[in-house]
């Protein structure tokens, strides 16, 4: 027994003295139940060891005036219930034990909130129910339609129905019924299964059906693992049935097998479920799908739609999948032992699985009647019931006899007390049941929504039952107490709903597949193969040979323009440095002194100056000067008055270097057109503002590119690092090249930084059979159509419109959104690039990309943010494989160029894509090494790499001697 301690859970109320107060007409079968407001007033027989069965009913006058129990925790008592009569403590001791607090039923809810999440684990822990997938992957959207055959084996008979299902309409049925005889029931398994295609063969004959292909669902009512929507091994046979050589095979192929030896239609058996799962396919409230499945029957069951990446024996984590946690034998393990009675006891003792299936045996109506018969024959003892007089029959379990009136089928002559006395009993048992029904259920709502991760849930719930009004509110009410951030709505089954579930699985099924097909046709442009892996790869080292040879310089689509950086940081760079950053709207100036790294290594410290709008947009000489301002400003602050620093000066506009400190503005990006520049060496109109000035010197030792300075910047950390790497809003590359290759730059010896200006890499259409209709579209309407084509493949700027065009595509085809119209699709830039960093994220994908497609405006349903997470992942796989294609060219011409067997090189790395997309680097890494195999290419992010680099190609410069370094103290 229960400790009574707590707070005792309220019972419910009857509504009426002759309200039904029997399990079996709660939870039984369809066609069993009367409305409790029915004239009629009537108590239905409890007790059934066996299938429930049509109830009989009582007179009304059987029930007596007896006054109706009062709610447990209601004032004047806080018992089960609370009666006139003498003999009522006896009644309210023999059913205190079934009174269980809101704390017990906590309890119990925790444990199996635990058990389902043991269960989806591949190493299995106490307290488990087996959590089995069902390769269900979604719910209905409206849209199935088709002619589907459905083959239902029930406990006594097989179904074998024709649905035809149109839409959002509700299913059309033509339906025969098969009687099973016990033999078959109990023979052997070849024989069920052929006499299961023969009847459906018979039924096809009967409707005189074209010959032709069918499609057909199979819902088989037993334990099964299942590996996919076809694939069902059985794991034990219930419901009467015990064939012999079924256990551990696959049912949907000994089905398809028989069918096969009938020869006389072409059926394929397409999915195999079981009722519970084609219950909740089969329900819905106007177009909002079941994600919950629920039997509460003879036994019971439940299923939901988990987040598939939890399910750990899953290979694929995308989406949701239906589990049919087979939570009947939850409790196996002792989770319950603490609310068992010794009726309980008593009914698993009595049962052909001893220690099995603990829960189904506290709520399925299988089990209840017997629960009711054992707590009578106490209270017949106890002399609170028919004055003490016990019969043969009262003592033994009767669910096989002919329904009678129930204490007369007992031997007894009920008084008007025994009769409201029954009532207690099965209201005590029934509710029970219900709140012990609500644990399980909030528990899996607490979990659909932390796995969701979601502050509030509201789910429809599918029952197979036809819930009495009192189980159903009692069930509703108590999950609430249990589960307050969870709203579960009880969907009202009809009979031909869990049929029509099977067809809706199968329609379901077919509905993913077609669209996938369509889909995988519609994205197959943007994959790359490896042998186009490999093309890209030999064309880039081809356009870098033609770049750097003067007489193919001019056709050649990568620029590889030298730089003049002669050398990477070896370590031993010291002094103070100044730099200046200039690539947007914001100026910074930096002072980077360079120590040993047992001083402390680089220290910088710097201040970001804004450019406004009228002077990014003014004369030349007014730029100038105001960056020649922020400079002394900054020289003020930080007591470099008087001193003359070396200065490396980041420039991230398009030059043409003719020396290190040497660079001709070629066009003006980003939003600058200061007049009078483009054209001139930006590093003469910097010194012509200080001369102007007149206060200070500057010595301006080099001018480099973003690219130049992040090698730089990860150099000084690590020598290997000869290549720069960015991709971010744009992208481009440079590399350390043997100066004799370099034919624009006089000299054999030794090396020379080329920036490749790789943005521009198929410009000359060598790309061309690369680009697929959606680049075409976004290069079409770009600021610089048909320039920068390789930029426009794999940069951040773009990525997001190509995203964007696909979707548009999707929706035109009905592929996405049901083809609703999407006018939020249509405005250029609303799909930024950083939206599929954010679809992308692990673990929360699903997630956001919900969330980035409502912000938009857009309703979008699981599938949707799955297809939207896709085009994602296609677009950003193909943007760092081809990023990863054109950097094994760089990394094999260094090989090559040196005669090594194997390079080791570091690439130096910057950039919001390649840095903050969750997989861009991993898919950029892995394409190096499949076409570099003999490269060893390790990738190193760079830190403040515009302004620290700059500053370094200045410290280098003075290593080797092209300056004087100024260091601390000379």
């Amino acid at each position: 027994m229960s400790s009574r301690q707590d707070e005792p859970v309220p019972q419910e109320p009857h509504k009426e003295a002759g309200s039904p107060a029997c399990p079996a007409q709660w939870v039984g079968a369809a066609g069993t139940a009367q409305d409790p407001q029915s004239r009629s007033r009537h108590v239905t027989e409890v007790v059934s060891t066996g299938p429930v069965r049509h109830p009989r009913t009582l007179p009304a006058t059987c029930l007596g005036p007896a006054r109706l129990p009062q709610p447990v925790g209601a004032p004047g008592g806080s018992q089960l219930c609370s009666l006139p009569d003498p003999r009522c403590p006896q009644v309210q001791r023999v059913l205190q034990p079934l009174s269980l607090s809101l704390q017990q039923l906590s309890r119990v809810q925790h444990h199996m909130l635990a058990a389902m999440e043991a269960g989806l684990r591949l190493r299995k822990g106490a307290h488990t129910v087996p959590m089995l997938p069902t390769y269900v992957r979604s719910t209905p959207d409206g849209t199935e339609r088709g002619s589907f055959l459905v083959l239902e084996l029930r406990e006594r008979d097989l179904r074998v129905l024709r649905a035809e299902l149109g839409g959002s309409q509700e299913a059309q049925l033509k339906d025969r019924i098969f009687a099973v005889p016990q033999d078959l029931r109990e023979g052997k398994g070849e024989k069920l299964f052929d006499f299961m295609a023969k009847s459906l063969c018979q039924f096809l004959d009967d409707l005189h059906i074209p010959a032709t292909s069918h499609q057909l669902g199979f819902c088989f009512p037993f334990t099964c693992i299942t590996t996919g929507l076809e694939t069902s091994k059985l794991q034990s046979w219930s419901k009467g049935y015990s064939c012999s050589g079924v256990v551990g095979r696959d049912v949907g192929q000994l089905l398809q097998a028989a069918i096969q030896r009938q020869a006389s239609h072409d059926i394929n058996v397409m999915v195999v479920v079981n009722d519970t799962v084609a219950t909740m396919m089969g329900c819905r409230l106007g177009t909002k799908p079941c994600e919950v499945g629920l039997i509460v029957g003879a036994g019971t069951n439940s299923c939901f739609m988990e987040e598939a990446r939890y399910v750990e024996s899953l290979d694929d984590n995308e989406g949701r999948m239906c589990v049919n946690t087979e939570w009947g034998t939850f409790g196996d393990t002792g989770a319950m032992a603490d609310i068992l009675t010794t009726y309980d006891e008593h009914v698993d003792a009595g049962s052909l699985n001893k220690g099995k299936h603990r829960f189904e045996k506290l709520i399925g109506s299988l089990y209840l009647g017997e629960i009711a018969r054992l707590l009578l024959v106490q209270l017949a003892q106890d002399k609170a019931l028919h004055a003490g007089g016990t019969t043969p029959q009262l003592r033994t379990q009767v669910g096989a006899v002919p329904p009678q009136c129930l204490l007369q089928k007992l031997g007894l002559q009920p008084s008007d007390p025994d009769c409201f006395t029954v009532q207690q009993v099965c209201l005590a048992v029934v509710t029970r049941a219900a709140c012990l029904c609500a644990t399980s259920l909030a528990a899996m709502l607490t979990h659909m929504r932390k796995n969701r991760e979601l502050p509030q849930l509201d789910v429809c719930v599918g029952p197979a039952a036809f819930f009495r009004p009192r189980f159903r509110q009692t069930l509703l009410e108590m999950t609430k107490k249990l589960a307050p951030e969870c709203t579960a709505t009880l969907v009202s089954a009809v009979d031909d709903s869990r049929a029509q579930g099977v067809a809706v699985v199968a329609a379901v099924a077919l509905r993913l597949e077609a669209q996938r097909r369509e889909v995988d046709q519609l994205l197959q442009p943007l994959r790359l193969a490896p042998r186009a892996r490999q093309q890209v790869q030999a064309l880039l080292q081809c356009e870098m040979e033609r770049g750097l040879r003067q007489e193919t310089h001019a056709q050649a689509s990568t620029r590889m323009l030298p730089t003049y950086v002669r050398a990477t940081p070896d370590g031993s760079e010291r002094g103070d440095f100044l730099a200046l950053d200039l690539g947007g709207t914001n100026f910074r100036v930096l002072l980077v002194k360079l120590r040993s790294r047992e001083a402390g290594g680089i220290c910088m410290v710097s201040e970001i100056y804004s450019i406004p709008p009228e002077v990014a947009q003014g004369p030349g000489s007014q730029l100038f000067d105001h960056i020649v301002e922020c400079i002394v400003d900054f020289q003020t602050k930080q007591g470099l008055w008087g001193r003359t620093l070396p200065l490396g000066f980041t420039f991230s506009f398009p030059c043409q270097q003719k020396s290190l400190d040497q660079g001709i503005l070629l066009n003006w990006t980003k939003g600058f057109t200061a007049s009078g520049c483009e054209g001139k060496d930006v590093v003469e109109l910097l010194r012509e503002a200080v001369r102007r000035k007149n206060q200070f010197d500057l010595d301006v030792v080099a001018i480099v590119n973003d690219t130049v300075g992040t090698m730089m910047s990860c150099g000084y950390d690590d020598p290997n690092c000869e290549v720069g790497l960015i991709v971010g809003t744009g992208t481009n590359a440079c590399y350390m090249e043997e100066l004799r290759n370099v034919e624009a730059v006089p000299g054999a010896e030794g090396r020379m930084c080329i920036n490749m200006e790789w943005g521009a890499f198929g410009d000359n259409g060598c790309l061309d059979e690369f680009f697929t209709h959606f680049d075409a579209q976004v290069d079409r309407v770009s600021l610089n159509p048909g320039k920068q084509r390789f930029e426009k493949l794999i940069s951040g700027m773009y990525l997001g419109e190509i995203v964007r065009m696909v979707l548009v595509e999707l929706v035109e085809k009905e592929l996405l959104f049901q083809g609703r119209p999407c006018p939020a699709l249509q405005t250029p830039g609303i799909f930024p690039t950083k939206f599929l960093s954010t679809i992308e994220s692990d673990g929360l994908a699903l997630r956001q990309a919900s969330a980035v497609l409502q912000n938009l405006g857009l309703a979008a349903s699981v599938e949707d943010a799955l297809l939207v997470r896709k085009v994602c992942q296609v677009v950003s796989l193909r943007a760092g494989q081809l990023c990863g294609a054109a950097l094994a060219a760089v990394a094999e011409k260094i090989r090559d160029n040196r005669g090594l067997a194997q390079l080791a090189v570091t690439v130096g790395v910057d950039g919001t894509l390649y840095k903050l997309h969750p997989h861009f680097s991993q898919h950029v890494q892995q394409t190096v090494k499949e076409l570099a195999p003999r490269c060893t290419v390790t990738f190193l992010q760079s830190e403040d790499g515009s302004g620290k680099g700059a500053a370094l190609v200045a410290a280098v410069a003075c290593r080797i001697g092209a300056h004087v370094c100024h260091l601390p103290g000379h």
